[in-house]
């Protein structure tokens, strides 16, 4: 009795088993049969894929409203999309309820990664799609997963990362505030020792200058970045007579073990033949025609408004970088324009004489014997602008969230408040909820881009200026309205916010004009609507 129990229970599993699922492959292909992406469960080869699938339109028939076919071997089970086809196939002895719920989730993963569904966006996104699939099927069998889960798993978001990250990024801000703090103590020595009429102690010179120093609490008149440096081998002497040029200071053993101790912290230290980067390197490109006085006019700006109005915090740093390539042009003077009327602080590097700048607007050294450093980036003009007058706003968005039956309508449009500016490569990114497909954009100035493993929607506008000065977007997806903030903006422009530039460069004696190169860069260091 109990062998004959047995028997019956392992023939019961085997009806079971027969009934299993076996999903030989499944792909994406146009009505003609032409496969765009398969993915194959089983050991298949690609001349068998592409003859399944090339025979598969021949067996449909007209007319009818079946979702799958069969043949004496497989059966396919088909779904059209659109102009295309989502196409399983499986073994003739698997369960055709279960044929089509897996079909269904397929049918779901590519509207999530395949904004389109035409052959091109499908091309585009193979593999996002190949690895998608592999989430739901596992050697031909399927795997107990929905649609969240095959985005959490495709994302692979790790938590140990995440911590990880946090780490790394305390410790930078806490080396950086460190840093600030030293800074201001080799100041605050600086100033003690000129008060009390003792030799002032080199801890940097006139040297490479870069946007950076400038902290978001105060600008430090020291030039910081050329006090980190290590220790370089001595210049030889030329033989020549004494050189015009300005000497770097020697620095003391305080500033060779507070650079040690940035470096023991993982901190990045500038040396002295590598040159600071502009702020614009990466973004805008380099100068055609770079003469022997080269300069850069740099702003970068950090906003933060409300998304009811309101602007909670607006700081833009601006500077003036120098670079003499020829010793010949070595003893200049800039003649600056100064044209801004939005109250912008400004101050000039120590060994600038501050009195000529002040009365004529004129940068030149304090002592007019000396020249410019050569082949060195020279700060020599900074400012500041801190507000929080709305009217001061460049560029203003407008995120409008709406509640819907489905979902939310959401409705952000842009307008340029100063139409000087022409800011190019715009790109404004609203955050989009994870888990429910992509947005249904209706009325758009520009272009869009879903960024499904971002989960956000990139507007992106070629250039905003005074006549494209606004526009909007108009899109509806399921969420509720705080899941579409903040909605940060990029952008790039080869005009300043303020308006300072260089007008002439002429030198010291004779006040003869010298021909120089300018570029400007108006740059976002961050820029959101919270």
């Amino acid at each position: 009795l109990g062998n004959l129990v047995n028997e019956v229970a392992w023939i019961n599993a085997l009806s079971c088993l027969a009934l299993v699922l076996v999903l030989l492959a499944a792909a994406v292909c146009t009505k003609a049969g032409k496969a765009i992406v398969s993915r194959q469960f089983v050991e298949m080869t690609r001349t068998r894929v592409e003859g399944l699938l090339a025979a598969f339109p021949k067996l449909m028939g007209m007319g009818k409203q079946h979702t799958f076919v069969e043949t004496e071997s497989v059966r396919y089970v088909y779904q059209p999309l659109e102009k295309l086809y989502m196409v399983l196939v499986t073994t003739k002895n698997s369960n055709i309820l279960e044929d089509l719920e897996t079909l269904r989730l397929f049918s779901r993963v590519i509207p999530e990664y395949c904004r389109v569904l035409e052959e091109g966006e499908i091309s585009d996104h193979c593999f996002d799609l190949i690895f998608a699939f592999d989430e739901i099927v596992a050697l031909g069998y399927r795997e107990n997963v929905n649609l969240a889960q095959i985005r959490t798993f495709t994302e692979m978001d790790s938590h140990e990362e995440k911590v990880f990250r946090a780490v790394r990024e305390t410790q930078e801000r806490e080396a950086k505030a460190e840093m600030r703090r030293k800074a201001k103590e080799l100041q605050q020595i600086r100033r003690d020792a000129e008060r009390s009429g003792k030799k002032v102690p080199a801890f940097g010179g006139f040297g490479s200058t870069g946007m950076s120093s400038m902290s978001s609490g105060s600008i430090i008149t020291d030039t910081i970045i050329e006090s980190e440096k290590p220790k370089m081998a001595p210049v030889p002497v030329r033989p020549t007579g004494s050189s015009k040029a300005l000497k770097l200071g020697a620095r003391g053993k305080e500033v060779d073990n507070f650079v040690d101790k940035l470096r023991g912290e993982g901190e990045t230290i500038m040396s002295n033949t590598g040159k600071m980067p502009s702020l614009a390197s990466n973004v805008l490109p380099p100068p055609v025609n770079v003469e022997s006085v080269h300069m850069r006019v740099e702003e970068k700006i950090s906003l933060t408004c409300g998304r009811d109005g309101g602007l909670q915090n607006m700081e833009l740093l601006g500077m003036i970088t120098l670079r003499v390539t020829d010793d010949k042009v070595g003893r200049i003077r800039l003649m600056v324009n100064n044209y801004d009327k939005k109250g912008v602080q400004l101050q000039t590097h120590p060994n600038v004489d501050k009195k000529l700048f002040t009365s004529d607007s004129v940068i030149g050294l304090k002592n007019p014997e000396k020249s410019f450093p050569l082949n060195n980036d020279v700060g020599v003009l900074k400012w500041r602008l801190q507000s929080t007058d709305e009217a001061l706003i460049p560029l203003t968005i407008n995120c409008w969230p709406s509640e819907s039956a489905t979902g939310c309508d959401v409705n952000i449009e842009y307008e340029l408040q100063e139409e000087s500016l022409e800011l190019n490569d715009v790109v404004i990114a609203i955050p989009i909820p994870s888990g429910v497909g992509a947005p249904v954009v209706g009325d758009v100035d520009g272009e869009y881009k879903h960024d499904s493993r971002r989960n956000v929607l990139e507007w992106s506008l070629p250039v905003i200026d005074a006549k494209n000065k606004s526009g909007s977007l108009e899109f509806s997806i399921a969420g509720q309205p705080n899941d579409f903030f903040p909605v940060n903006v990029s952008f790039v422009s080869i005009r300043n916010y303020c308006d300072i530039q260089v007008a002439k460069v002429t030198h010291v004696e004779g006040d003869a004009p010298v021909k120089f190169s300018l570029e400007t860069s108006f740059l976002v260091d961050k820029y959101e609507i919270l």
